[in-house]
């Protein structure tokens, strides 16, 4: 049915702020749950789409977030928040590594080409929210930088067939000024795929 609630779950791991994505995804309508990272891919529900949670201190670069690398098989939308985000650009091709400055608190980006569809109807500048030792260092075959800080070259990437998107910032944070937004249009990249 149309009025159906969007499902988009959460993958869990292990970062602080995972229950504020489920929270805010919560707060805007969708059927959400929290699964762990560890959870097989045919044990998550019929999803409209994923996001893989941000983690510990080198989780990203170690590729051990659990079986992520079966969930970016999944055919739906998936958004990479800080660990998933580098765990992203290393499986599809790309590299992270250890940022030479670190970035904790807020932060201000700037977007590429007005961000793409993530960031519809949010300024090219923008305060968000850091909590990070790695980052990007290569962006995968196939995807684009869609937003840059003065100490990160890929705050956001996107790939060309839009249905994936990382994010080293947090927008589940309340210091980012436009994540409901970035959340809201992640909602509405989902169901244009439904």
């Amino acid at each position: 049915m149309e009025d159906d609630p969007m499902v988009i779950d959460v993958i869990d791991n292990g970062g602080q702020w995972t229950h504020r994505e489920w929270r805010m995804l919560r707060y805007l309508g969708v059927d959400t749950k929290i699964f762990p990272n560890s959870t097989p891919t045919e044990q998550l529900r019929k999803l409209d789409g994923l996001i893989l949670s941000g983690g510990a201190a080198r989780v990203g670069l170690s590729g051990e977030l659990g079986n992520c690398g079966d969930f970016l098989g999944l055919d739906v939308p998936i958004l990479g928040i800080c660990a998933g985000h580098q765990f992203m650009a290393r499986h599809y091709g790309g590299d992270a590594g250890e940022a030479t400055n670190p970035e904790f608190g807020a932060a201000k980006i700037t977007l590429v080409d007005n961000g793409g569809p993530l960031f519809a109807g949010t300024p090219s500048e923008q305060v968000v929210w850091e909590s990070h030792n790695d980052e990007v260092t290569i962006v995968p075959p196939g995807f684009r930088v869609v937003a840059f800080s003065d100490s990160c070259e890929v705050q956001a990437m996107e790939n060309e067939k839009l249905d994936r998107f990382g994010l080293q910032f947090h927008p589940e944070v309340n210091d980012t000024e436009f994540g409901s937004i970035i959340f809201e249009n992640f909602i509405q990249i989902c169901k244009s795929v439904k």
